[in-house]
């Protein structure tokens, strides 16, 4: 399969669990931008992301995922809510989700609980920044046993959120809006 195509991480791998924020009402905008809750991500990024789960695997621990890819339009939605470009990326040049080599996530235990962290997915504050001090030592061990993982797999995380990471080369995609219903499920 080209590295390239934009692929549903259900098809991949089963065992990471969804909870995609964008297809609720449960996120920062208050309201559902998704019409459906799916992780979508660039083929290679997928595969990636798989080997992640099955390495946590062997630690009683898995992957939780909040965001993937994002069609531009969803974007342009963010920004108008929160233009600021800590956190939101501004869509005149797109972002790393919308290219379908980003992923939002967390890490669960054996039961899929999520583990403890220094702060909630899209808190936009200074407890969401990777070099937050506060918090508890097991909310920074375990944000760090993330970062550590993701790293392995050549994600690179933002320093204002610990939940975001981009996977290596992301920059050779180009901006998509291809809406979900157009990309094949498997």
């Amino acid at each position: 399969m080209n590295p390239s195509q934009l692929v549903d991480i259900q098809s991949i791998n089963r065992e990471i669990i969804l909870d995609i924020k964008y297809a609720t009402n449960n996120n920062f905008l208050k309201q559902k931008v998704y019409p459906e809750p799916r992780c979508v991500l660039r083929y290679g990024t997928a595969k990636k992301l798989a080997q992640i789960q099955e390495n946590l695997k062997q630690k009683k621990l898995g992957l939780k995922v909040y965001d993937c890819y994002r069609p531009l339009s969803v974007q342009r939605q963010m920004w108008k809510v929160v233009p600021d470009e800590n956190y939101v990326a501004n869509p005149t040049q797109g972002s790393r989700h919308n290219r379908g080599a980003a992923v939002d996530l967390t890490l669960v235990d054996g039961n899929g609980q999520e583990l403890e962290m220094p702060s909630q997915f899209d808190e936009f504050s200074g407890k969401s920044r990777r070099s937050y001090n506060g918090g508890t030592v097991r909310s920074r061990q375990n944000r760090q046993l993330l970062e550590d993982a993701m790293k392995q797999q050549g994600f690179t995380g933002l320093v204002t959120e610990w939940w975001h990471f981009d996977a290596a080369g992301w920059e050779v995609y180009p901006v998509t809006d291809v809406p979900f219903n157009k990309i094949a499920q498997n």
